[in-house]
């Protein structure tokens, strides 16, 4: 057994049938990311450092406790000049020697890490340690040349020491998993720790040690660390369920109790299958490749549904634990090229990069239809790294352009003035003034290697492993000097069995004799995506009769249709947002004829579905154009089923904004005069959305806004909503309508009470400032603004698009799509080869009925933590009523607690 994956023995095996890039492109491509990655760096230099982050729309520096709390997602903040210590090894790479150099000064110079603030110990870890850890191995390799670095003396290892010294505090548990917060000055114990408290870490935090501090180390000498890591990994693999040798999502460091039992490769457990594998690589030990194989025959076993990674639960791993995927999950491709599991991750990167076309970028999450679930997009880097790794492993020219895909999109959409900005919408291309450090960290490394030749690096990377933060450690510490007596809790050989793994990555000659095998894997993933592949209607024998029973007929309450499904291998599933799922499963059909019966009538249902979809209207945006907003805030607004259609409008609607008098808007305006050839905002309730836009279009005005009246409601944490007619013919309605949450609402209403005139302009999507502005002078704080007014055009904004139904190609493929909201029930459809659905469905009682004929499009995100099981309130929190403008902006940008859940296992 070789002592040593061996990695990339894949290279160029699979190469397309397409066309080769020509060298001048990639080149044209390399320095196209390069002279982004300078964008970035250099902004965060002249307008944040020594901060931890740049805010790249206000031009500053994000300060912990000087700016509102964000919640969990601040604690990767420790006042350490996070970004700049996250890309020291990511200057080499992009041969800036020379600021390199210079950063390593200011490192040394300027960052103190005995601060009395509490940080999370997995961020720490990731971005900080792994940050100083990468610099050091570039620094004395850079100092090995010859002529660079000579005055180092290892001073950024001796900060590594400090602060892996500085987290040893938090692994003082009786399990030997770390609390997930300490105190960097005074550690866990003590009042004046402010932390110490928690009992539950997501598995990810606790399994993504390993690699940063047994580099630590075997750099040091010093087995302590690396000690430390092995005991949570430890104790990890022994709580795993036995049976389905799956791990839950959090963990009790206390007990081991597993307290979230949802199995995934997403959020709260990606990393630390990623660290198992890479633990391997790194140190040469295999017993994490064992453990990896182990783990991952499960994983392909219950969790793979090619092209979709759908999480389970770990004691029921054939029940789905949701209908919608993260987008963290994107790096798992590339760890399956490590793997050299080909196919996979072919098929899911595939079904990722549709989405991202669809999407301009990867919502945070998005439904098994490839509908947008949560909107949001910090910049992630993890589609870029597995379209790098595999490009490296097939060679094939078709990641090339996907590459210059997202370059495409990141310039195009997320580039402003002072930085590269995060998408706080991808339906509307609205922004968060927010650039992660892991941006410049991750992203240009893998954009740039993903371009490049081999004489354009100035070292060969095949000689180091990336970290999950993409920082470099060399391969060489798997023969560095080492304590022999680390304790490691060793299995049993025969419960270790692994003699069906490979321990080398396969030769895809073999694997795939045909060159266009890959792109024959990705057409129908292609087809399910954006629905253009047209579906045979299954064979059926002759003689057979009619089908049982036809979708245009069921009835999810009645009892006979329910056992016609039951025979076709279809199970029904009331889920907790009121939807009804349909699963198939044609291998619990009572025969074949029955699961021909029961693949039609999924296909006719997903057929009669999308016709109810096709009136579901994609999300309005509604931008703030007045002083001192100047197009800068831009609030998604939910769509009305009647009035003026602003997709159909080149201008949208634009105008200053009065309330109208009654508030409710359900009675004859009172204020017509004022009304008049402006936009009403008014308040939802007492009556039909119909009656209160004819009431403000008698009045006079030109549009209306409607705002929720259930306070602290949001469009971060609430689906879109979508308003439907009274009943009746609303073709006399003919200014558009669109309608606000609470807290996007409350944003109107306090820019009203500060400044006396506030214009805004309804459209289908955030529009170019320089074309609002047209035949204007732009005013001069738009520096300040989310678009590079110099650079960007009227395309420029992410189209809001409603995504289509998936329809499956094959019976292995799921899919989930609603009706209407008008219709008695709303039915999700999936298809798919697994066991039935068991007894753990929602109750139909918690079914809610749409108000006022309204009701939401996309699934509600849910309350539950995402990772560490935190409940934890943003610090500051106050009534939005009583707040500024700038308050409430600020506060408006805060995450839902369990998308800041999400952030904290992988940003």
């Amino acid at each position: 057994m070789p002592a040593m994956l061996l990695l990339f023995a894949l290279v160029g095996a699979l190469s397309s049938q397409g066309q080769a890039m020509p060298r001048e492109e990639k080149n044209r491509l390399m320095n196209q990311v390069v002279e982004m990655f300078d964008h970035a760096y250099q902004n965060y230099m002249d307008h944040a450092y020594p901060a931890d982050e740049l805010m790249p729309l206000t031009c500053r520096g994000r300060v912990r406790g000087l700016e509102p709390s964000r919640g969990d997602v601040d604690d990767a903040l420790g006042k350490f000049s996070l970004t700049l210590i996250d890309t020291l090894d990511t200057l080499v790479l992009l041969n800036k020697t020379t600021e390199f150099e210079a950063a390593v000064r200011k490192v040394l110079s300027d960052v103190r890490l005995d601060n009395d603030i509490v940080v999370s110990v997995f961020e720490t870890n990731i971005r900080v340690l792994g940050g100083l850890l990468g610099g050091h191995s570039m620094a004395m390799m850079l100092k090995e040349g010859g002529q660079h670095m000579q005055w180092y003396q290892d001073e950024l290892l001796h900060m590594a020491k400090d602060l892996g010294l500085r987290l040893l505090p938090a692994f003082n548990t009786s399990s030997g998993l770390p609390y997930p917060r300490v105190n960097l000055k005074h550690g866990i114990w003590g009042p004046e720790t402010r932390t110490g408290s928690e009992t539950d870490t997501c598995t990810a935090c606790a399994g993504t040690i390993i690699l940063e501090f047994a580099a630590l180390s075997r750099f040091t000498g010093d087995p302590v660390f690396e000690a430390h890591a092995r005991r949570a990994m430890d104790f990890l693999w022994e709580k795993r369920q036995r049976n389905s040798n799956l791990v839950g999502t959090t963990i009790n460091i206390h007990s081991g109790e597993w307290v979230r039992r949802d199995s995934g490769v997403g959020a709260g457990i990606d990393s630390y299958y990623e660290y198992l594998l890479k633990a391997y690589i790194l140190l040469g030990d295999e017993l994490f490749l064992q453990r990896f194989n182990i783990h991952y025959a499960s994983i392909m076993k219950y969790i793979s549904q090619p092209p979709l990674l759908l999480d389970v639960h770990i004691h029921k791993p054939l029940l789905p634990a949701r209908t919608w995927m993260d987008s963290l999950l994107a790096f798992f491709p590339g760890l399956q090229v490590l793997k050299g599991d080909i196919r996979p991750a072919i098929e899911t990167h595939e079904m990722l990069y549709q989405v991202t076309k669809k999407h301009n970028f990867l919502p945070e999450a998005f439904t098994t239809d490839f509908r947008v679930h949560w909107a949001q997009h910090p910049l992630r880097p993890e589609f870029a790294e597995s379209t790098y790794f595999l490009y490296k492993a097939t060679g094939d020219p078709y990641y090339l352009e996907a590459g210059r895909t997202i370059l495409d999109n990141l310039n195009r959409f997320a580039r402003v003035p002072c930085g590269f900005a995060a998408m706080k919408d991808v339906r509307t291309g609205s922004h968060e003034d927010r650039m992660d450090s892991f941006f410049l960290a991750e992203m240009f490394k893998y954009l740039f290697l993903l371009f490049a030749e081999t004489e354009d690096l100035p070292f060969d990377v095949e000689d180091y492993v990336f970290t999950t933060e993409a920082h470099l450690l060399p391969l060489s510490l798997s023969t560095a000097p080492h304590s022999s007596s680390i304790p490691s809790n060793r299995t049993s050989e025969e419960e270790l069995d692994d003699s069906n793994f490979d321990w080398t990555c396969p030769n895809t000659r073999l694997l795939f004799p045909d060159p266009a095998f890959p792109r024959n894997l990705r057409e129908p993933i292609r087809s399910a995506v954006d629905k253009s592949c047209p579906r045979p209607a299954p064979y059926r024998e002759p003689g057979m009769g009619r089908p049982p029973l036809r979708a245009q007929d069921f009835m999810a309450n009645n009892p006979q249709h329910l056992e016609l499904l039951r025979r076709m291998g279809v199970s029904l599933i009331h889920l907790k947002d009121g939807r009804v799922q349909l699963v198939q499963h044609a291998t619990q059909a009572v025969s074949a004829v029955a699961a021909e019966d029961g693949v039609r009538f999924m296909q006719e249902m997903m057929e009669l579905s999308s016709q109810q979809q096709k009136e579901q209207l994609p999300p309005r945006a509604i931008q703030i154009v007045s002083h001192p907003f100047f197009g800068r805030v831009v609030l998604t607004a939910g769509p009305a089923q009647f009035g003026t259609d602003l997709s159909k409008s080149s201008t949208g609607t634009r105008g200053f904004v009065t309330v109208a008098e009654p508030y409710s808007g359900c009675s004859e305006i009172t204020n017509a005069e004022y009304l008049q050839g402006h936009i009403a905002l008014l308040q939802r309730g007492q009556c039909m959305f119909a009656e209160k836009a004819r009431h403000i279009q008698k009045a006079g005005a030109i549009g209306g806004i409607v705002v929720d009246d259930n306070e602290g409601s949001s469009s971060d944490t609430a689906p879109l909503f979508q308003m439907a007619g009274d009943g009746r013919s609303t073709d006399d309605i003919t200014l558009p309508l669109l309608f606000l949450f609470h807290k996007e609402g409350n944003i109107l209403l306090e820019a009203l009470k500060e400044y006396r005139e506030v214009e805004v302009l309804l459209s289908d999507k955030a529009r170019d400032r320089a074309a609002i502005f047209k035949g204007k002078p732009l005013p001069g704080s738009l520096i300040e603004g989310s678009v590079d007014v110099q650079e960007a055009d009227e395309d420029c904004i992410t189209e809001a698009t409603t995504p289509t139904s998936f329809d499956p190609v094959g019976q292995s493929e799921t899919t989930t799509v609603e009706l209407d909201e008008s219709a008695p029930e709303e039915v999700a459809l999936t298809q798919e080869e697994v066991s039935p659905v068991g007894e753990d469905a929602s109750s139909a009682d918690e079914v809610k009925p749409p108000e006022e004929e309204g009701g939401p499009v996309d699934p509600a995100p849910p309350t539950q933590d995402r990772d560490s099981g935190r409940k934890e309130e943003p610090e500051g929190d106050t009534d939005s009523s009583s707040q500024s403008v700038d308050e409430l902006l600020a506060d408006w940008q805060e995450d839902l607690e369990a998308f800041q859940q999400m952030e904290k296992d992988e940003l």
